[in-house]
């Protein structure tokens, strides 16, 4: 499949701008052909009003027709697998083996909610038949269904090419709410962008779904997004990025005059805690799971463990030194572009400045290009409790290690967080009457609590919640990871006293209801 450059607007290219921008192979610097022109206003207008138009038809398509569109996605990005990794390789510096299991994670997602959706239970009906006798009132029929919110802004994750991005979680969400999706692509790699935007078209072509569902316009500046989040026809956004980047888009949808929701996430610490007796009795294993969690993916995930809390002393000191004996043996590896390797540098050297903390394990001078190495700094939890600002996410392979004098300066660190999508506790079984303390601190910081293992690796499945209180996401209630991620883009509706001609599928009355 050749690459053109183009945005996909209505199943056809769209030309936009002249002026156009290329990907960067971030292993050697090399320019990637071909430019990619920059969206300009005119296409956004056109993309977001095709979406609008054609939303009241797609959101009443049947289960079965939304199945068949979400199967016939994962079909036919499997189709291209072997471009997608090594496109995906080429611009983001991935392994290839990495990406195939995303493009994995990718397909399944799309079938989890193809499944999702053929089962009928994503509307969550609820009945409660009217009660004419009750006294002192009489009840109404009451019927409550989820309808789909409109058309969805998608911005696609700079760390996961496939998983978070076009065809990702958040396409696959709002598809099977019946919402029509415009993508922004990222602008790392907008090769491996416009791939599976093709992918899709070829999928809508296949169900005979209207072509204008699905939109892909790419840019390297902030333009298009603002674009997107302040046009009047877009009803919701989906972000994964940065904090800087997702306050700036929830402010901007705040700001206009009818206000929509934004489910960014955004920053993520994932503290660790290690209580003694599991530091002392299985540090090996725990020093050298802790440094590949560190350094998976060149430690560019949103769920690295980027806090490690335990007790001062010679069993935490000896553990640090595993620690830095198995980071010792990685070689620098390149970052996904540079300027996630610049904001990686410049974070170490903010949180280095900061009173108490010291270089464990690392270089204060950065390595050539987008290669990294890991980063290991330590701090005393009295400074760490004083300047906050060490709670703040560096994204990349490092981690701060805060040495508490007891229990109790662990509880107060734990108070101390800001909102989290995990938080991991290792303990004994003689310990679990502290790690229930803890755990019950951390259950109002995040999202997702981890008992004995790491937080890297995100199952996808029903059970999964992948979000947290501020900053972690900017709405904790929802996740964009598993089947739950779907309400993001679905809204109550309540029928009352209506006739059962007049009633959605969902909500007519069974066989043998009053």
């Amino acid at each position: 499949m050749r690459l053109h450059g183009l945005h996909i607007v209505a199943g056809l290219d769209s030309f936009a701008k002249q002026q156009t921008f290329h990907a960067r192979n971030p292993a050697d610097g090399e320019l990637l052909s071909p430019g990619f022109r920059e969206a300009d206003a005119a296409t956004v207008e056109r993309a977001a009003t095709l979406a609008a138009a054609v939303f009241p038809q797609f959101s009443e398509t049947g289960p079965r027709q939304r199945r068949q569109l979400l199967n016939h996605i994962a079909v036919e990005l499997e189709r291209i697998g072997v471009q997608l990794c090594e496109r995906g390789n080429q611009e983001t510096g991935l392994p290839v083996p990495r990406l195939e299991g995303e493009l994995g994670r990718t397909v399944k997602q799309l079938r989890m909610f193809a499944q999702l959706v053929g089962g009928g239970n994503e509307k969550l009906p609820v009945v409660e038949t009217a009660l004419p006798e009750r006294q002192p009132l009489p009840r109404p029929d009451l019927r409550l269904t989820q309808i789909p919110i409109g058309p969805v802004a998608v911005f696609g994750a700079g760390n996961f090419p496939l998983a978070f991005s076009v065809a990702g979680g958040d396409t696959a969400a709002a598809l099977a709410a019946g919402c029509p999706v415009i993508v922004k692509g990222h602008p790392a790699h907008p090769g491996t962008s416009e791939l599976a935007g093709r992918a899709i078209v070829s999928a809508l072509k296949k169900t005979g779904l209207p072509a204008e569902i699905f939109a892909l316009v790419q840019g390297r500046g902030h333009e298009v997004g603002r674009l997107l989040v302040s046009h009047p026809l877009v009803k919701a956004v989906a972000f994964t990025g940065s904090l800087a980047g997702g306050r700036a888009l929830f402010d901007l949808a705040g700001q206009r005059r009818e206000p929509i929701p934004v489910f960014a996430e955004m920053g993520s610490v994932n503290p660790v805690f290690i209580l003694p007796a599991a530091l002392a009795k299985t540090s090996g294993a725990l020093a050298r799971r802790y440094a590949d969690s560190l350094t998976l993916g060149v430690g560019q995930f949103c769920t690295n463990p980027g806090l490690l809390v335990a007790r001062k002393g010679p069993q935490l000191d000896g553990f640090l030194a595993q620690v830095n004996a198995a980071l010792g043996a990685m070689s620098p590896l390149p970052m996904l572009h540079i300027g996630i390797k610049d904001n990686y540098v410049a974070g170490l050297k903010t949180l280095a400045a900061l009173p108490g903390v010291d270089l464990l394990f690392g270089s204060d001078q950065p390595s050539p290009g987008c290669l990294a190495l890991p980063t290991l700094l330590v701090q005393p939890a009295a400074d760490f409790l004083a300047a906050r600002q060490a709670g703040e996410e560096v994204f990349g392979p490092s981690s701060l290690v805060v040495c508490c004098d007891d229990f109790a300066q662990m509880l107060e660190v734990a108070a101390a967080l800001p909102g989290q999508l995990t938080a991991t506790v290792h303990a004994l079984d003689e310990e679990e009457n502290q790690a229930g303390r803890l755990f019950r601190s951390l259950r109002l910081k995040a999202g997702r609590l981890i008992l004995n293992q790491f937080p890297t690796g995100v199952e996808v499945c029903a059970a999964m919640h992948h979000g947290g209180p501020y900053p972690a996401t900017t709405d904790s209630r929802f996740s964009s990871v598993g089947t739950t991620a779907i309400r993001r883009f679905l809204r109550p509706v309540c029928y009352q006293n209506f006739t059962a001609a007049l009633l959605p599928d969902e909500l007519k009355p069974e066989a043998g209801e009053d």
